[in-house]
């Protein structure tokens, strides 16, 4: 997330959403009601952009308990003043209420992995998540060898194989055939980490009782399979002329 930028939005919309009372016009027997510092209008735009970081900063702040009875905006307001809060000060928080360990974006890994995963993980489906990132890695290796007929485990072993390339048979190089002990142990290295994970996780979850997965683990998955995606796209095309 963009600090600067989300601090920014949330005071804006803090400002706008600051409330003031209005007198009832004279002979009217009310207590009168509660105006925001903006308009309606202005204020649901800006809403629309700093729930979405409310999301992010304070997962579930919906389920808070703020008075609104008067006041339309108090939830928000009161929630967003809370992110700002937790937002100047998260380095505090995190050197003394937990480990300052560097952490994983999932929007960060590979192209393919996130793109296949995004949809589904924003809804918080983390096991289908992982499945359309692992689809989409098979689709995209395929797309590059040129290959239908194969899928999966089979493909990667294939692709990855040290073995001449052949009519239909394209191979992936991570690095130049030098015929070296570095260069059998990349090739082999991929074929065992695509091997790990469809059949690890991919196929399992063909097998298993169809519940969804933790948020951490799919994570940790992404990530595995953020790596073979990598070693895919960066790798060299050997054809047969």
């Amino acid at each position: 997330m963009n600090t600067e930028w989300a601090l920014n939005q949330l005071q804006d919309f803090i400002s706008a959403t600051e409330v003031h009372h209005v007198r009832a016009p004279s002979g009217v027997i009310s207590v009168g009601t509660y105006k925001t510092a903006e308009s309606e209008v202005e204020v649901v735009k800006k809403a629309q952009i700093v729930e979405q970081i409310l999301n992010r900063a304070i997962p579930g702040w919906r389920s808070l308990e703020v008075d609104t009875r008067r006041k339309k905006w108090a939830l928000h307001h009161e929630v967003a003043l809370r992110a700002k809060e937790s937002l100047l000060r998260q380095e505090e928080l995190q050197k003394n209420l937990g480990e300052n360990a560097p952490e994983i974006s999932a929007a960060k890994l590979h192209p393919w992995v996130w793109n296949g995963a995004s949809s589904l993980w924003q809804s918080g489906h983390y096991r289908s998540a992982v499945e359309d990132a692992a689809k989409k890695v098979n689709a995209e290796t395929q797309n590059k060898v040129g290959r239908r007929d194969v899928s999966e485990k089979n493909l990667f072993q294939e692709a990855f194989s040290t073995d001449a390339p052949i009519t239909g048979k394209s191979r992936l190089r991570r690095m130049t055939n030098d015929g070296s002990d570095t260069y059998r142990s990349v090739q082999r290295g991929a074929m065992a980490l695509a091997e790990g994970i469809y059949s690890g996780i991919r196929n399992p979850f063909n097998h298993e009782d169809p519940k969804d997965i933790d948020e951490q683990v799919a994570l940790e998955y992404l990530a595995a399979l953020s790596v073979l995606a990598r070693w895919v796209d960066e790798a060299i095309v050997e054809a047969t002329p």
